[in-house]
């Protein structure tokens, strides 16, 4: 694959862009087609994905460059209407490639869910309970995979299973829960956990009758995923970041307290974390993956100490002038299933990618996060985050201000550049004399 031919990438025509593609034999040309047309999500497909439909509610579909991960290229499609988001993230692309690329790993990938039961009101029946799961628990494995024979046709299927028990307290009633950990290979698992899990409370609700007022009150996977987490990591030379007059070992120290910032405080935590989210949430709505889910988790993730706090960790080795980052998120991420197998765009995602498994798409995912942490936070201790962001800001300031087609777009753009004060009412004026000259 030639990456001259991804050389200036953004100062193309959207249609140069997706013949790029379709040469480089990524997307087919009936995928170029497709985009260049930009129908996206057809009313009929729409009708058929959620109840009620009205129309669709189009966003922009791009693509982030200069990725390696694993010694492997890889441009990463993205969903995003926010300005900034996919060229800062080629930005922190291309200089964690020329330091050699990211290292990412999927650590484990299962999913849990639990069955919640309540009238367990004492100790000793709660006991009882967690005796009696423990005893017959490859019984109640058999019960779920029986529910769901096609998974562990593939080498998936249910794990393992445990209960907890939580007393009554003053402001809760009593609740017994059995968590069921499930592989779910290829898929995200949603639909497959749910049918394992309703089973499940059947089978126990008929089978337990010690506990004369047992009720089952749900069943339900849990979006939170600390056994589907992946990490990424990079090694960054400070020299990589000089820039004019300042340098690289500055920003790459201020880099470090920043990350160490978000560590203490929640406020900076909060915008820290929304960061990655920019990118990993992009990926996750390019790949038909439930970005509601993965964002709940993560932040879950986040609080799991008991404080919330920055995910991204970046270090600086003053003696050998390197930075390095690391970052770690719970990806329940799947390469079937749901939306995936349905919505066209989609479809070029895969092809784009390269027919990625599941685990590939979870590298990529905080891989991608990473470097739209990284980013930020090289932009915010150094020229500041309103310089990009308002440069890219001006071209929908244009459009909102009424300019039509590419030429007058692109000479208000650069009056819009050169003004004091980039907003609406400046685009509005600008346009206006622009027109009248």
């Amino acid at each position: 694959m030639s990456q001259n031919q991804f050389q200036a990438y953004y100062k193309k025509s959207r249609q140069e862009r997706i013949d790029i593609l379709v040469n480089q034999q990524q997307i087919t040309e009936d995928q170029g087609a497709f985009l260049k047309n930009g129908e996206g999500l057809t009313n009929e497909i729409a009708d058929n994905m959620i109840e009620n439909a009205l129309s669709t509610y189009r966003l922009p579909y791009g693509l982030g460059l200069n990725f390696l991960i694993n010694n492997r290229e890889v441009q990463i499609p993205m969903v995003t209407e926010e300005p900034s988001v996919i060229a800062a993230a080629s930005n922190g692309g291309k200089i964690v490639q020329q330091a050699g690329g990211f290292k990412a790993q999927v650590n484990q990938r299962l999913m849990t869910g639990q069955i919640a039961f309540t009238g367990v009101e004492h100790e000793s029946q709660a006991l009882d309970f967690e005796k009696w799961v423990a005893e017959v628990s490859n019984n109640l494995l058999a019960v779920a995979n029986d529910a769901y024979p096609s998974i562990v046709e593939r080498g998936g299927g249910a794990k393992s299973i445990r209960s907890h028990y939580y007393p009554t307290t003053a402001d809760n009633a009593s609740f017994f829960v059995i968590y069921l950990t499930i592989d779910t290979k290829e898929a995200m698992g949603a639909n497959m956990m749910n049918t394992m899990l309703e089973a499940l409370k059947t089978y126990i609700l008929n089978h337990v009758d010690f506990i004369p007022g047992l009720e089952g009150l749900m069943a339900i996977l849990s979006n939170y995923a600390l056994e589907a987490t992946a990490t990424a990591t990079c090694e960054i030379p400070a020299h990589l970041l000089n820039k004019g007059d300042v340098q690289g070992t500055e920003v790459a120290r201020k880099i470090a307290l920043a990350s160490q910032l978000a560590q203490v405080d929640v406020y900076r935590a909060t915008t820290h974390n929304k960061g990655i989210m920019n990118g990993v949430d992009a990926f996750v709505l390019a790949t038909g993956n439930d970005w509601r889910a993965v964002e709940a988790g993560i932040h879950a993730y986040a609080t799991r100490d008991g404080h919330y706090r920055g995910l991204a960790m970046w270090s600086y080795n003053a003696d050998r002038e390197l930075l390095t980052g690391t970052l770690t998120l719970p990806l329940a991420l799947g390469a079937v299933g749901g939306s995936i197998g349905i919505h066209p765009t989609v479809q070029v995602t895969k092809s784009i990618l390269g027919q990625t498994d599941a685990k590939s798409l979870m590298e990529i995912a905080v891989s991608l996060g990473l470097a739209q942490n990284f980013a930020a936070i090289k932009a915010l201790v150094s020229e500041g985050i309103q310089a990009g962001h308002m440069q890219l800001q001006a071209k929908s300031l244009a459009i909102q201000a009424g300019a039509q087609g590419d030429q007058e777009i692109n000479q208000l753009v650069s009056a819009l550049e050169k003004a004091n004060h980039k907003n609406l009412a400046t685009a509005s004026a600008l346009l206006e004399k622009l027109r009248n000259i």
